[in-house]
């Protein structure tokens, strides 16, 4: 069986690729750090599922701050593959922990390749990037290719983890990829997140809980998709002969207003009545419009999306509405 290293376990992508990695068979590591100790909500169906936990599924401690704990959990591990799902990937808070938001998201990043080289550079390592590196994009849809023109704090440290990973690959020839995400939700993001935000306060005003619903800008096109596909892309990219840089995306973009009224149709109820717009929640720079051109992974491994936009709010309302109704 196959061990898998997972950092940032407890987080939507990393819950959902420790779903995926358990059900193909291998045996998963998780890291948690101290302050996820106790947030375990998406894994906890793996830690009261007695066939699984200590089985083929097991939690480590450690910190991506603290090289010993990386060095330490890898080493004892001897994982075939590690994912780095864990970093500070919230935009808005990269304006207001810069310095955090660099070291954690960009620098550990050469840290933990580092180790990975010094301890066995056979690992298979994958490292998640963000369509933000493209920011303000000259061009319709962004690959491979398309420079990066960054916009906040959060895409800049990506930035430095994207070339951090190809330094390691083409100078120690490590079998080290990384995925250029575009916005992929469900229903395991926090709250701080718009899309979340929006099906919460749903399902909250459905159930009579919350009586308005304020967002920033309305406009905004954002390229959003389904997390668990795309942490499946993210096992189909480590099975790869060779390591490479993906563009992983929908190919289609949709305004937070469109979020906004769908999530409200699924509900049965009027936007209209509840939502208000307020310049304070504006973020100080803005991206283009940021669509994917996946070309790549489609002609590599067949990457091809199955929940689309409609189906992906769906998911996300009927989710909040089963848990504010005590269902969940």
């Amino acid at each position: 069986m196959k061990k898998a290293l997972i950092l940032g376990v407890t987080g939507q992508d990393g819950s959902y690729l420790a779903d995926l990695l358990i059900e193909k068979g291998y045996i998963v590591y998780g890291m948690v750090r101290r302050s996820a100790t106790g947030n375990t909500r998406n894994i906890q169906h793996l830690l009261d599922d007695e066939t699984v936990v200590n089985k083929q599924f097991f939690v480590v401690r450690g910190d991506l701050a603290d090289v010993t704990s990386l060095f330490r959990i890898i080493d004892e591990v001897e994982p075939d593959e590690i994912y780095n799902e864990a970093d500070q990937d919230h935009i808005s808070w990269s304006f207001d922990i810069v310095g955090y938001s660099a070291d954690i998201t960009g620098a550990a990043v050469g840290r933990l390749l580092e180790v990975i080289r010094q301890i066995n550079p056979a690992i298979r390592f994958f490292q998640p990037c963000t369509s933000h590196m493209f920011g303000r994009s000259e061009t319709m849809t962004q690959n491979e290719e398309t420079p990066f023109n960054p916009q906040s704090v959060y895409a800049l440290s990506k930035i430095s983890a994207y070339y951090f990973t190809r330094y390691y690959r083409e100078t120690f020839q490590m079998h080290a990829s990384t995925a250029i995400f575009y916005n992929h939700e469900s229903p395991r993001r926090t709250s701080e997140y718009v899309t979340r935000k929006i099906t919460q306060s749903v399902a909250r005003i459905a159930h009579g809980k919350q009586d308005r619903l304020v967002l920033g800008d309305l406009s905004a096109h954002i390229d959003w998709g389904y997390a668990r596909e795309y942490m499946e892309a993210a096992w189909n990219i480590l099975q790869q002969l060779e390591s490479d840089d993906y563009v992983i995306a929908t190919g289609e973009a949709h305004s937070i207003e469109e979020f906004v009224d769908e999530s409200f149709k699924c509900a049965g109820l009027d936007p209209a009545k509840y939502v208000e717009s307020s310049s304070e929640l504006f973020r100080p720079t803005a991206t283009s419009t940021l669509v994917g051109d996946t070309q790549k992974a489609r002609e590599r491994f067949g990457f091809s999306p199955k929940i689309h936009f409609k189906e992906l709010v769906k998911l996300m309302v009927e989710a909040d509405l089963k848990m504010e109704s005590g269902d969940l």
